[in-house]
């Protein structure tokens, strides 16, 4: 009895995690280049019933009754990199990655070094000239003049995108973005603000950016508030399992063998 109530608590505490994930992706369904997550879940390990209720001749022996399984535990929160729909716009900072790719992007913060990595292309110019991230991450690109990796400084300029990726600023050739890849997308790690950490990135020369376009989140509404009813109507269901496995409990001790 005991058993079947840890079973009923742990699908509840799951349950309840997916349903913060949920949230999240409904929270960021306008959210530009956001990409949804979903929650695994896994069974605790099966233990083994036995007994010695068996008879064998005058012997009581080893009787196997089989599994009995603890619960669900969460296992992992994967990223769903799925290409979101691609949305026209009319500003000239706005681009949009079309297929595999991240931009690179670094916060501006003394001593701080770290790269991050977005596929969110809602950029401006800052009032120093920068290209930057809603956030304010500086956004990097390759100086085609001088071969080095900085943040991209666009000033008053005009800024152009052509078929190769050069960025135009007045119509001269300036910067290239730095655009990577990775072989394994399931060690990126969303850390806020729509970016992510990843070790060993791959510079990708063969990414397809548009200008004047935005990648709308990947999350489909209409099914995460599908998921979330089932969600719930799971939860309540958990709950109304530990209401009567209380109130058993609750009788055993309370009233059976009660001595009149």
């Amino acid at each position: 009895m005991i058993r079947s109530l840890y079973t009923a608590v742990s699908g509840m505490i799951s349950l309840e995690a997916e349903q913060d994930v949920i949230t999240s992706n409904l929270a960021n369904a306008n959210t530009v280049g956001y990409k949804g997550d979903n929650l695994a879940v896994k069974k605790f390990e099966d233990v083994l019933l036995e007994n010695y209720d068996k008879k064998v001749g005058n012997k009581n022996v080893k009787n196997q009754i089989g599994t009995l399984s603890f619960g669900s535990r969460i296992d992992e929160t994967l990223t769903d990199f799925t290409q979101g729909t691609l949305a026209s716009t009319d500003k000239d900072t706005d681009f949009a990655i079309e297929g595999r790719g991240f931009f690179s992007v670094r916060r501006n913060v003394p001593g701080n070094n770290q790269t991050y990595y977005t596929r969110d292309g809602h950029f401006h110019v800052n009032t120093q000239g920068f290209l930057v991230t809603d956030s304010g991450e500086q956004v990097l690109g390759t100086n085609l003049n001088t071969g080095a990796i900085e943040p991209m400084y666009i000033g008053n300029g005009k800024i152009n995108l052509d078929l190769d990726n050069n960025v135009f600023i007045d119509d001269q050739r300036m910067y290239k973005f730095n655009m990577v890849d990775f072989n394994d997308y399931k060690a990126l790690k969303k850390v806020g603000d729509n970016l992510y950490e990843g070790q060993n990135p791959i510079n990708d020369t063969n990414t397809y950016i548009k200008q004047k376009f935005l990648e709308r989140s990947n999350v489909n509404v209409v099914n995460e508030m599908v998921n979330m009813m089932t969600v719930m109507r799971s939860f309540e269901t958990n709950q109304k399992v530990i209401q009567f496995i209380d109130e058993t409990l609750n009788k055993a001790a309370n009233e059976v063998g009660t001595v009149r």
